[in-house]
């Protein structure tokens, strides 16, 4: 069975998006990128989250094509 990236519970963050196995919310990845900031230095602020759950989770975002038209050009863009 494949593990979740995300999970929201009522008793983590109030329900909040966060990366599952942490209390980090997933807003705060879009966060950081939109500040021009890199996926390196989200992950140095926030050890809990591994590499392989932000890429996963950024393709799964891309896939549902949830608003965003391609997530990984934010990537792209803060190098």
């Amino acid at each position: 069975m494949k593990q979740p990236i995300v999970t929201a519970s009522p008793v983590i963050m109030g329900g909040t998006p966060v990366f599952a196995g942490t209390r980090v919310p997933v807003q705060t990845l879009f966060d950081y990128l939109e500040n021009g900031e890199s996926i390196d230095e989200f992950l140095d602020g926030f050890p809990t989250v591994k590499r392989a759950q932000v890429i996963a989770f950024l393709e799964e975002t891309k896939m549902k094509n949830v608003g965003l038209q391609d997530p990984l050009a934010l990537l792209r863009r803060s190098r």
